[in-house]
C-alpha cells in the first residue's frame, strides 16, 4: 500500500515538473540563466512612435528599444525576438511568459507595479491632446470635457490617460476606448471623438501624419495625485526574474551616465528637462505613488 502510494506521488510530481517546463517562458533558472544559455530574449513592443516601433526598414527602434538593445548587448544577448502587441496586452503577456520583457516606455504606476517589476526609469514625458485642425471645440485641457458633456475623449485601451481622465472627474460616458494610436486620426475624422488623449510625444508624431489634425495648443497638463502630470517610462518584467532585472538595471544605470543615451532620448523629441527627470526618478518611489 505504502509503496503504491509513494509511486502515485512520484508520478504526480513528475507530471507537475513537466507541466511547469511546458509553461510559456518557464525556465528552471529564471530569465538570466535562460539568456546566458541561449543568447536570446523575447521583447514586446506596442508599435507606437516614438516609444517603440518597427520602422519602414523593418528594424525595431524608438526610445525604449534603442536603450534596450544597448543594455541587452552589454548583458551578452545575441538575438532579440521582437513581438508587436496592443499596448494593453503587454503586461498580461509579460505575466503569462509570452514575452520576457516589455519595451514600450510604460508609465510606472502603483497598480502596474502590483503586476510586474519595472526597471530603472528610462524616459519621462508630459501629456497632450490631438484635435481636429482648427480645434473647433476649443479644447485645451481635460477640463473642457467636464465643461461640455457632449464632448468625447478617445483613449487607448490600457493607457494611463484613462486614470488621468477619471481622476479629473470625466465620466465614462464621455470616454471612447480605441485599440491603438493609429486609430486616433480615423476616429477624429469620423467624429467618433473630439480629442485624443496621449503623451505629448505621441500627439506631436500623430499630428505629422495628417493635415486634418493638430496638437491642442496651448495645453494645460491634467492634475493627477494633486500635481501636474509627468509620466515616467520603464521596462517591465516578471516579478520572479529578480536576478535578470538587477543586472539589467546595473547596465542601464551605467548607460544613462553617457551622452550617447541622452542624445538618443532627445533624438526622439524628449527635452533636456525630460532627460534629467528620467535620470533622477526613483522606480520605488513611483510604485509607492510618490
Amino acid at each position: 500500500m505504502m509503496t503504491s502510494y509513494k509511486k502515485r506521488i512520484a508520478s504526480l510530481l513528475t507530471l507537475l515538473s513537466f507541466s511547469l517546463i511546458a509553461l510559456p517562458g518557464a525556465h528552471a533558472g529564471g530569465l538570466l540563466e535562460k539568456v546566458e544559455k541561449t543568447g536570446t530574449i523575447k521583447v514586446g513592443i506596442a508599435n507606437e512612435i516614438p516609444y517603440g516601433y518597427k520602422g519602414a526598414d523593418g528594424k525595431v527602434q524608438g526610445i525604449a528599444p534603442n536603450a534596450a538593445k544597448h543594455v541587452l548587448h552589454e548583458m551578452g544577448v545575441k538575438r532579440i525576438e521582437w513581438v508587436i502587441l496592443p499596448f494593453g496586452a503587454l503586461i498580461p503577456a509579460v505575466k503569462a511568459g509570452r514575452i520576457d520583457m516589455a519595451s514600450a516606455s510604460q508609465n510606472v504606476l502603483p497598480e502596474r507595479c502590483k503586476q510586474v517589476t519595472f526597471s530603472k526609469v528610462n524616459s519621462s514625458y508630459g501629456e497632450g491632446l490631438l484635435v481636429a485642425k482648427g480645434n473647433p471645440h476649443n479644447i485645451h485641457s481635460y477640463e473642457a470635457f467636464k465643461d461640455n458633456p457632449k464632448l468625447k475623449l478617445g483613449i487607448v485601451t490600457g493607457a494611463d490617460e484613462l486614470n488621468f481622465a477619471q481622476s479629473m472627474g470625466i465620466p465614462q460616458s464621455q470616454i471612447v476606448m480605441i485599440n491603438a494610436n493609429s486609430d486616433a486620426i480615423p476616429a477624429l475624422q469620423a467624429g467618433r471623438i473630439d480629442a485624443y488623449a496621449a503623451t505629448g510625444l505621441t500627439v506631436h508624431n500623430l499630428a505629422k501624419r495628417s493635415p486634418t489634425v493638430v496638437g491642442a495648443e496651448p495645453f494645460t497638463q491634467p492634475i493627477y495625485h494633486g500635481k501636474p502630470t509627468r509620466s515616467y517610462g520603464a521596462f517591465s518584467f516578471r516579478k520572479s526574474d529578480t536576478a535578470f532585472i538587477k543586472r539589467f538595471d546595473e547596465k542601464l544605470a551605467a548607460y544613462q551616465k553617457t551622452e550617447a543615451w541622452a542624445r538618443d532620448e532627445m533624438h526622439y523629441g524628449l527635452s533636456h528637462e525630460d532627460v534629467e527627470a528620467a535620470r533622477k526618478a526613483s522606480t520605488a518611489m513611483l510604485c509607492a505613488g510618490h
